[in-house]
């Protein structure tokens, strides 16, 4: 019986030979996509423009849902195997859509990619009175893989890998208030709540998911210079993160540990196609290679300074992890049965 990575049992590095400089380009190498389906969310910029092109290039059909259409088909014209459809993680009834469009075309999905994510916004809720940041990078990654289940399943071996983020330090999952309806809102306490609840579902798919052959990862794609992700974000924010000084200049040690795109898409790329994972999942990774755990300190219930690795032990909590897949169907009214 294969072994599962609740309390982070399995988080110890694989010595992937690849590192933070490696590209997505270089971590593809040698393999063979031809014949695959894969699907990315944000697959239209930033990492997600970069692992679109990698996945295309390697012989994946990719699909692209994005909420702006027009400007996915200028991103996107110029790489073939490539299909766009409209879809926002923020509107369940588009989720539905695009999931029932998918499945009536009777193929299997060997690549989930979830990808896309918001971060540090204002306050603001989706339809359902959800917190934007817990509707979009998590909720609707659940209700995404939910509605592509029997995709997945018809592969005969899938994986599905969420982006999630270093953010995810700055927070636990609160089960007594997650939209933020009894206590005071902080962007960045939301940001890495959802960030946190992307792993916990990773490894909980994962551990219901790999009787199917499917196996499931969390990651994090390093500090990205050149993405569109914190355009939200004020001075403040990055001074509370400690990214930059009090005078507002970024520093030393954050600027050179700063990836490009084609790095910052290597660890999605890999996640989704090493075979040093064939046997392996619900992982958090980084850096090409499966993260390093930080054992759970129960001080940290506020903002924090994220450490400069490593995944958190209360990100990988199998009570957690089970409690939050049963809150989320609650929530949502989605039964994810994967039988």
């Amino acid at each position: 019986m294969e072994k599962n990575n609740y309390q982070g049992a399995l988080q110890h590095p694989l010595g992937s030979g690849f590192s933070a400089s490696s590209t997505a380009t270089e971590v593809i190498k040698g393999i063979d996509l031809t014949g695959m389906i894969a699907i990315v969310t944000g697959g239209n910029a930033g990492i997600g423009l970069e692992t679109t092109k990698v996945l295309a290039a390697a012989g994946a059909t990719v699909i692209v849902p994005a909420r702006d259409i027009e400007k996915a088909r200028k991103n996107l014209q110029d790489i073939t195997n490539v299909e766009i459809e409209t879809m926002d993680l923020g509107k369940p009834e588009t989720i539905d859509a695009f999931a029932d469009k998918f499945l009536a075309s009777g193929r299997p999905l060997h690549i989930l990619i979830n990808n896309a994510g918001i971060m540090w916004v204002p306050l603001q809720r989706d339809s359902r009175g959800f917190e934007s940041q817990l509707s979009t990078n998590y909720f609707g990654q659940f209700h995404l893989v939910a509605r592509l289940w029997p995709a997945l399943k018809n592969a005969n071996g899938a994986r599905v890998v969420n982006v999630s983020s270093l953010g995810h330090h700055m927070a636990p999952f609160n089960f007594e208030d997650p939209n933020f309806q009894h206590r005071e809102y902080q962007t960045l306490i939301g940001y890495g709540q959802s960030k946190t609840a992307s792993n916990l579902f990773a490894l909980e798919l994962d551990n219901r998911a790999k009787a199917h052959q499917v196996r499931a990862y969390s990651l994090h794609p390093g500090s990205i210079a050149g993405t569109e992700l914190a355009r939200d974000a004020d001075m403040e924010l990055f001074k509370q993160m400690g990214f930059f000084d009090e005078t507002g200049n970024i520093r030393p040690d954050i600027l050179a540990s700063l990836k490009n795109i084609p790095q910052g898409a290597a660890t999605s790329v890999w996640a989704a196609t090493s075979p040093l994972l064939n046997n392996i999942g619900g992982v958090y990774c980084e850096d090409t290679d499966i993260a390093e755990l930080i054992p759970e300190d129960p001080a940290i219930q506020t903002v924090a300074k994220p450490h400069q690795s490593g995944v958190m032990e209360y990100s990988l909590d199998e009570n957690s992890a089970k409690k939050l897949w049963n809150l989320t169907e609650e929530m949502t009214g989605i039964k994810f049965n994967l039988n």
